[in-house]
């Protein structure tokens, strides 16, 4: 395996043999049900079987996720995906390789986490184009979609988004968008900075959410140490209560756009996105609905389970609220 650091981010390259020896422990895990805290289990096992180069990395960049905030795996095995879906809510019970390759991953990053209220708390979630949902901001949706943490407005926000390809867009037009604070913050004016630390914006849930628990109170879309900053916030969501905040917003927005890394995935790539410093998005694409769309397959994951616990019933692996 070699690892190399270039546009649009760093590159895990799985060679031929550590992509078989990936796909061996996966089916070791093909029966079952995803969902089954025992099946995690399993899986959490299974990551110590898993190519060492491919353990390391992803250990280094759970310590440190470097300049851009991403890491992109390529060769991760994917087994043979039929038509692409195109229902609403769509996700993945069973356990097929490319949701026991995401669980592999995410035992190693930390550990795997659903919201009850998205997705019906599914832990492997297909994110695909679904008709009459073109102009959503969300994953169901076909158009440019804005930079955004995952689940901003929630406490427990994912520490890591993960998006693995099972099918590209017949067109090969879908771009994931990525910007990281840690490149964007030089770019920012001194009073944009400022304005970015103070509890002057709001965050509501996104439509895959159903909008129901309301906007956040008054937080900041910048917070911790002011030299390497976390980051919270959704343009299509969170709304700023002041002028100088709306003014810090817009010129982050900017900077975002022009700092921002686009990577046309291919399937059995696997981007890993730390979304406590970078945000992402996706460039706009034309579905067809024929079952040849674009298909990823998304988990999420808490680097530290335990500070949700009192969110989470019988230390499972879903989010009630």
């Amino acid at each position: 395996m070699s690892v190399v650091t270039h546009a649009p981010t760093s590159e895990v390259i799985l060679r031929p043999g550590d992509t078989a020896e990936f796909e061996q422990v996966t089916r070791a895990l093909s029966s079952g049900e995803v969902d089954d805290p025992g099946w995690v289990a399993q899986a959490r096992s299974g990551w110590d079987l898993l190519p060492l180069a491919l353990r390391r990395s992803l250990r280094e960049f759970r310590r440190h996720s470097g300049p851009r905030g991403a890491l992109l795996v390529r060769g991760v095995p994917i087994g043979e995906p039929g038509v692409t879906p195109s229902v609403l809510g769509s996700v993945e019970r069973s356990a097929t390789v490319s949701a026991a390759s995401l669980v592999l991953v995410a035992c190693g990053l930390g550990d795997p986490a659903a919201f009850k209220a998205e997705k019906s708390g599914a832990l492997v979630q297909n994110v695909v184009p679904v008709p009459g949902q073109e102009e959503m901001q969300g994953n169901s949706g076909s158009v440019l979609l804005s930079f955004h943490n995952e689940n901003a407005f929630h406490e427990h926000r994912p520490d890591f988004v993960m998006l693995l390809c099972l099918r590209a867009d017949p067109d090969r037009v879908a771009g994931l968008r990525t910007a990281c604070i840690r490149e964007v913050l030089p770019l920012l004016s001194t009073e944009t900075r400022e304005a970015l630390f103070h509890e002057e914006f709001v965050t509501e849930p996104p439509p895959s959410f159903g909008g129901s628990d309301g906007a956040t109170a008054p937080h900041a879309v910048l917070f911790g140490a002011e030299d390497d900053p976390d980051m919270r916030v959704d343009l299509a969501a969170t709304t700023p209560l002041t002028p100088r905040a709306a003014a810090a917003l817009a010129e982050l927005g900017e900077a975002f756009a022009s700092g921002a890394s686009v990577t046309k995935l291919e399937p059995g790539d696997l981007a890993i996105v730390d979304n406590r410093v970078t945000v992402h998005g996706r460039t706009a694409f034309r579905p067809r609905y024929d079952g040849t769309d674009r298909w990823l397959q998304r988990t999420f994951v808490a680097a530290d389970v335990r500070r949700s616990r009192d969110h989470r019933p019988g230390d499972g692996y879903v989010l009630i609220r």
